[in-house]
């Protein structure tokens, strides 16, 4: 049996937020249409959430923080993916990025660099000299479910909308198919 999320307005449940992410609400002409809900922290995995809650695969996004490398130039990034795909950062994301070598940052360097626990990272609120990568599937969904910031609650939002993100860049094929 699963449980059916209670969907709050975000701007007015911060209590709910991460800083950065609180922060990042306050001064975004797109807050008003973001919702949150509280979860238990032991399902902030997306396949646990999905199996848990009323939340579809489908509707789940993926928020992952890279780092991109050329000539001694570092460039950390996120990227937003679907959880029915797989975001292709061998081909797609490092050469979006300009980078040689591309790959996903440790859990500890992405919770420090993010202010965000994980499990929880969210595009809403990354450093705002971060380019954001999202897939264009992401914008194409009705509604994303992605994090908050922190694994005790989780954030529900019109996909088109992620594309108004600081530093977004809606990119064709950034994912691939989940086998």
């Amino acid at each position: 049996m699963t449980t059916e999320l209670t969907w709050l307005r975000a701007t007015e449940h911060s209590d709910l937020l991460a800083e950065p992410t609180r922060a990042a609400l306050a001064g975004w002409p797109g807050a008003e249409a973001v919702q949150v809900a509280e979860i238990d922290p032991a399902i902030a995995d997306t396949s646990a959430l999905v199996a848990a809650t009323d939340i579809t695969l489908e509707s789940s996004a993926n928020c992952l923080v890279v780092r991109a490398r050329r000539s001694g130039t570092e460039t950390l990034a996120a990227v937003l993916v679907l959880a029915t795909t797989k975001a292709d950062i061998n081909t797609a994301i490092r050469k979006t990025l300009g980078a040689r070598k591309c790959s996903f940052m440790s859990m500890g360097a992405a919770v420090e660099a993010t202010g965000m626990e994980y499990g929880g990272i969210t595009p809403i609120g990354l450093p705002q000299d971060w380019p954001l990568l999202i897939d264009e599937r992401v914008v194409a969904q009705d509604q994303i479910v992605i994090g908050s910031g922190v694994r005790r609650s989780k954030v529900r939002m019109p996909g088109p909308l992620a594309q108004q993100l600081p530093g977004a860049q809606v990119i064709t094929d950034l994912a691939v198919p989940s086998a």
